[in-house]
């Protein structure tokens, strides 16, 4: 992203280029900040047996998915839809790791019919697991009693979290798998999203360390994701030579204890597409209130959910005026939902100082590469927007626009 003369570009390409090809509400993406942040997280940490494994739930769009194949790193998914868009991107079963929180019987079983390896987090399917599959490789998801992240709802570890077996029940895990002869040659964790810390990953991972000693045979440990990105203009970003450094001398330490080296495993989401994504929009009304100006654009949460969900911050930027006038704006969607806005915290609404926006200017959301499009809904029976790659001033389309059409077609 870059702004010259006043006019934003992404990838080369004017803003309001790409609405007038593409049209509006767009989503795009920089092809090389994904490529660049998949090369630091690669880099980052020197230890030489480490996979690196995209948690594809952040953006499952197959094309940035074979890009990131192309840069070497493996797929976390979550469920069967993602491991289907896996698959047809090219991944090879070896490379995707189903972590399964929840979820049907039948979807476990797909998993295991496409011979991919499978990270349980409950007694109840680690029984039927060995009923089904006795003898069988598996992975077992730990919650360490440890979480963090930059909002309750994306805390996956702790004494309030869904996820995971309580690391105490080391104990009972053993004797299942002991009693179907399962082999757990992984053992998992996630604690969060959004974490800029390196000392709150740190300590979740020592924990995690201190329960793989009771597991003989492992042959992975995979510390889950979460590292996150600055939102705001004064977050500093996480050190990643100082978090890369601290995971290799920890692991070490810990093989040597353990009497052979193992496989580290870090599975990035956010780290590696937020940055590369932007969501273009065009204002379409402006209302003077009595305590806001209101600035309201063709798009809403059910494009980006972050800010209604969370609270979440999303740097705002003018496509075609940043002169530095700038005046308390409210960006407002076109749902019919009051807490449909952009500009906003837990509280509800926040006024924004922001490049004085009229009708038909371009507003562009930064930071909406993760979260954004695999969250996004069909809400008020608005059909989702197109998704292009921008590279070296050239484009290419990887997802269509959607049609109204096209969400009755089963009616």
């Amino acid at each position: 992203m870059e702004v010259r003369n006043d006019r934003l570009f992404l990838g080369g390409v004017a803003a309001r280029e790409l609405i007038s090809e593409f049209k509006s509400p767009l989503y795009v993406y920089e092809e090389d900040t994904i490529r660049k942040r998949a090369e630091e997280f690669k880099n980052a940490i020197y230890y030489e047996n480490k996979e690196i494994k995209y948690a594809c739930k952040a953006n499952t769009n197959i094309e940035i998915m074979k890009i990131l194949k192309e840069e070497g790193i493996g797929i976390d998914a979550v469920s069967p839809g993602e491991v289907y868009a896996a698959l047809k991107a090219g991944y090879t079963p070896d490379q995707i790791l189903f972590t399964a929180n929840n979820v049907l019987w039948e979807e476990i079983e797909y998993a295991v019919s496409r011979d991919l390896m499978v990270n349980l987090d409950s007694m109840s399917h680690l029984k039927l697991f060995g009923k089904k599959y006795p003898g069988k490789d598996l992975c077992i998801r730990i919650n360490p009693n440890v979480g963090a992240g930059h909002h309750d709802h994306v805390i996956t570890a702790g004494p309030e979290s869904k996820f995971g077996i309580l690391y105490s029940k080391v104990a009972e895990i053993k004797k299942i798998a002991g009693e179907f002869g399962l082999r757990i040659k992984g053992i998992h964790q996630h604690i969060g999203s959004g974490i800029l810390e390196p000392e709150m990953f740190i300590k979740a991972m020592d924990v995690l360390l201190d329960v793989a000693g009771n597991f003989e045979d492992l042959d992975f440990i995979d510390f889950g994701g979460g590292i996150g990105v600055p939102y705001r203009e004064n977050e500093q970003r996480i050190d990643m030579e100082i978090l890369g450094k601290k995971i290799a001398d920890e692991f070490n330490r810990f093989c040597a204890s353990y009497g052979r080296p193992l496989k580290l495993v870090i599975e990035p989401g956010r780290y590696i597409v937020a940055e590369s994504g932007f969501l273009l929009a065009t204002v379409i009304s402006v209302k003077e209130g009595e305590r806001h100006r209101f600035v309201g654009i063709d798009t809403g949460f059910h494009h980006l959910m972050r800010p209604a969900m969370y609270g979440s911050y999303h740097n705002i930027i003018h496509a075609d005026n940043n002169d530095g006038v700038r005046k308390p704006q409210i960006i407002a969607g076109n749902l019919c939902e009051s807490g449909d806005t952009f500009t906003r915290d837990d509280n509800g609404i926040v006024d924004r100082n922001l490049p004085i926006f009229n009708e038909g200017d371009i507003v562009c959301i930064c930071n909406a590469g993760a979260y954004g499009y695999s969250m996004a809904s069909q809400y008020n029976s608005r059909p989702r927007p197109a998704e292009v790659v921008v590279k070296d001033g050239k484009t290419r389309i990887i997802r269509k626009r959607e049609t109204v059409e096209d969400i009755f077609r089963s009616c």
